[in-house]
């Protein structure tokens, strides 16, 4: 019978995703899209169309559903300037991909993006559909957006508030299929970006990092109470660039001093995540491209640390 060839024909594309229904001379078929991203979803309903096309001679209805799916937002914030925070933000999104989540990472540094670098994707450029954004792929699995990606490098964007508030959407609002986290790498301080990101886009929980040095910390701290503020979890305190490694004699010595951020969530009565070094091998493969979370030496150890303990708190909630 026609029918069955046509399940037939049609199942071999689509599988369990494919659901038949025939009345007369009609043929519908509803193929559940969950997970798949705009892309996928469009190649899967043209297959599908030319599997049933070819052994069926009547009428033929496609429809293409898919459940919601349930995204968490990571924030990963500072205070100030030149602590680290988006080396963090790429290596924590690899550790938790590697712990099993699926993880997009959105540079919502607007005026700053680093990302493109730090994740080996500075050639790569989104796509659109219906004015929604397709996020690029990297060379870790991490799927990301970026303003880096969207201007001509090295242009300088000179945006009010709104039009922040407008690009940060979309690259939040992209069409990030199955992925079920996403990392907010965030400008530092508490301006328009993170007022937005707030208000629009509540993240469930945050990530505060810092050096050890006090003016660090007193920035930290103001970041940390805008998202008191605004009824947003910190997840912890990650302190960076805690002691200098000599690559030569491995001598660790305190530049920025020593155990502030961590003193700082004891005072506050918060998490702290661990201490990341302020090592030549971290800086090295970052300005390559290559996270050092995305290998096997030690300096991704500290990193995947840290995302060990961000994946208990986000299973804990």
């Amino acid at each position: 019978m026609k029918q069955d060839v046509t399940i037939e024909h049609v199942r071999a594309v689509a599988g369990d995703r494919a659901t038949l229904r025939f009345e007369g001379d009609r043929a519908g078929i509803v193929l559940d899209a969950t997970g798949l991203s705009a892309r996928e979803r469009d190649a899967l309903e043209a297959a599908v169309r030319a599997a049933a096309s070819a052994s069926w001679p009547g009428e033929l209805r496609v429809v293409v559903t898919a459940e919601r799916t349930q995204r968490r937002l990571i924030a990963v914030a500072s205070g100030k300037g030149g602590v680290g925070k988006s080396t963090l933000a790429a290596n924590l999104a690899i550790g938790l991909k590697a712990r099993g989540r699926r993880v997009g990472l959105v540079d919502a540094d607007i005026y700053g993006p680093s990302q493109p670098r730090l994740m080996a994707a500075e050639d790569q450029r989104p796509t659109a559909k219906d004015k929604v954004l397709d996020p690029v792929p990297t060379p870790f699995g991490v799927p990301m957006l970026s303003m880096g990606q969207l201007v001509a490098p090295g242009r300088a964007l000179a945006w009010r508030g709104p039009m922040v508030a407008g690009a940060l959407t979309q690259l939040v609002e992209a069409d990030w299929g199955a992925t079920d986290t996403l990392v907010l790498d965030l400008p530092p301080g508490t301006g328009d970006v993170q007022l937005t990101m707030v208000q629009k886009h509540k993240p469930a929980g945050a990530v505060i990092v810092s050096t050890p040095q006090d003016l660090a910390l007193i920035d930290a701290t103001r970041a940390i109470d805008l998202f008191d503020k605004a009824g947003i979890p910190i997840i912890g305190i990650v302190e960076n660039m805690a002691g200098y490694i000599c690559p030569h004699c491995g001598e660790v010595s305190d530049p920025f001093g020593t155990g502030g951020a961590q003193a700082t969530a004891e005072r506050l009565g918060l998490p702290f995540l661990g201490r990341v070094p302020l090592a030549i091998g971290i800086r090295t493969a970052s300005d390559a491209g290559q996270p050092p979370a995305a290998g096997n030496g030690a300096d991704g150890a500290a990193f995947h640390a840290i995302a060990g303990l961000v994946d208990d708190w986000l299973t804990a909630h």
